[in-house]
Parts: C-alpha cells; structure tokens; sequence
C-alpha cells in the first residue's frame, strides 16, 4: 500500500506567487495585474523584480478583467490576482464578455476560495466559483492541491492559449506533491491505487482524501485516490477506468455540491457507466468564520466524511 506523508505545510497561494516570479524570469510577455491585494496573493516578489510589468488596478476588479483582456491583443499574457469571492462573482460578467466569448489568453488567478478562507467569513468564503467558470465555454479550470502542485500549475497555464481559471487557498497546508513536477492540464493523477472505491478530490480535498485512505485502510477497504487537479477540461478517461475497477465512486470537493466536480463526475458517469456515487460538498449553505480545522468538519468535509461517503457508495454496488 503506497503511504504519502508530508514534513512541511504551506500556503497554496504562495505557490501561486513563486510560480508567477519563476514566469517573470523566463517569459517577457507575463504581466501581472492586482486588486489592491499584491501581498495576500504573494505578488510581491513579481512586483519588485518586474514592476514595469506590474499593475496595480487598485479596488477595481472589473477595471482589471477589462485591462487584461485588452493587453492580450498585443501579445501579453495577463495574470490578474485577488480573491476567488471578487475574481468571479463580483466580475462574472466581465469575464463572460470580454475574456471567454472571444477566447481572450487571459489567466484568472484566484486565493482565498472555500471554506478554509476561514476567519473572514461566508460573504468572502465563495463556494460557487468552479460551478460558474466551468459553465463559461472556452474556459480552462484549474484547483492544484498543495504548494507544489500550485506553483507548477502557475507556469504551466502560462504556456496555454486561452482563457484559465486558477483556483487556490489561504491556510497553511500539506505538501505532498515533487518538487519537479510537470504540470499536465488535464490530466488526473492516480496518488493511490486500490480496488474496494475510487475517491476523486480536488483542491484541499486531496489531502483530506489521502487521510480518509487510511481509516478505510485499517477497515480493510482499498480505497483509490484520484487528484483531479483540473475540473475543465475533465479527465473522462481516467474517471472511467477507475470507476470500472471499483464499481462505484466519491467525489470531494471545497464547493457546493451543486454544480461543482461531483456535478461534472455524475455527468460523465450517467452517460458511460451509471454506478453509485455519494458526493462529499457543501449542501446548498453558506459558510461562516472560523479556523478551517473547525469549518471543514461542519460543513461535512473531513475525513471522516469521505470515510462514510464511502462506505455508502459501496453499499450501495
């Protein structure tokens, strides 16, 4: 049985910001635009070693989105930063009209998203975002795991042509992912393998997941462990030979449960291999403050609560 552990926790968005200073080195067409929130999205080493490719909008989120998809007509690749909550919500139709209907290059980074955004509370806790930008036609979603896993999506969606949606956190958490990773989008990773269920998470949830791997383990289950680090485009392929195995299957995300990945993986299986399903997500509610090892047990998305998803999914083959 593979064991995955970790000796050090760290911000997703600082994964964010080292991948953004290692596209300032390496590609002069990167530019950087920020809402007012350079040091929360870890900007700050972009914005001293390349300020003549940093812009500062200010508290202007729609400004920013307009600014971006202008500058992609002259060959530039925009990075726009701020929280998930402002980067979708309060600027949906900007990104809808200005960058995905015409395809823009523009590559909409957003921390702070979920739950574990924690002490600032429900108005800033946005649990619809996947839902919202993977319904935008041309849009690339992308929701990386861990410090590494963030830093190298980071460089890697700067090589794609097109719209992109990058999702990541505020909380210190587990890195577990190489160092040297390549970036694949697309592309699900098998962290681990087993035979009993198939567990396909997202985000912080991988972790989560991996926990909740061995409680079933010590149950004498075999859960398998599915990064699905892209939620668009979905890797069909590697959800259905998972699926296949196991006979049946758990999603697990930081979002709500409506049209998130859960909605994505029921789609794909309804129209190839209807097998049972049990979805671990927020159920239809707002969040509120607190510290993310108290939010995500409430809200039903500890361990624990993959453990009895799966116990469900399995009774129900």
């Amino acid at each position: 049985m593979t064991k995955l552990t970790y000796t050090e926790k760290k911000d997703t968005r600082s994964g964010f910001g080292a991948g953004l200073h290692e596209l300032g080195k390496s590609n002069k067409n990167v530019v950087a635009l920020c809402a007012d929130l350079t040091g929360s999205l870890k900007m700050d080493a972009f914005k001293k070693d390349f300020p003549d490719r940093f812009f500062q909008v200010g508290i202007a989120e729609a400004n920013m989105i307009g600014l971006a998809a202008g500058m992609t007509i002259g060959g530039k690749i925009p990075f726009t930063g701020t929280f998930a909550n402002f980067s979708t919500g309060r600027v949906y139709d900007q990104i809808r009209q200005s960058v995905a209907y015409s395809g823009k290059n523009v590559k909409i980074c957003a921390s702070h998203a979920g739950l574990t955004l924690g002490e600032d509370g429900a108005t800033h806790q946005i649990l619809e975002d996947l839902g919202m930008m993977k319904m935008l036609p041309h849009m690339t979603v992308i929701n990386p795991c861990d410090y590494n896993q963030t830093k190298a999506a980071t460089i890697a969606i700067a090589d794609h042509e097109g719209p992109v949606y990058l999702r990541f956190g505020r909380p210190k958490w587990p890195i577990f992912t190489p160092a040297d990773q390549k970036f694949e989008i697309g592309k699900a990773i098998n962290m681990i393998e087993g035979s009993d269920v198939s567990i396909f998470a997202t985000g912080h949830m991988v972790w989560q997941a991996i926990e909740a791997e061995a409680i079933l383990a010590e149950k004498g289950i075999s859960a398998e462990i599915i990064n699905i680090h892209t939620i668009k485009p979905l890797d069909e392929e590697a959800i259905l030979a998972s699926v296949k195995k196991t006979r049946c299957a758990v999603s697990a995300e930081e979002h709500q449960m409506n049209g998130g990945l859960g909605d994505s993986i029921a789609q794909t299986l309804s129209r190839n291999l209807p097998l049972p399903l049990e979805m671990v997500a927020v159920n239809d509610s707002f969040g509120e403050s607190g510290t993310p090892e108290e939010l995500l047990p409430k809200y039903g998305l500890g361990p624990d609560d993959i453990v009895n998803a799966a116990l469900k999914a399995i009774a129900r083959k």
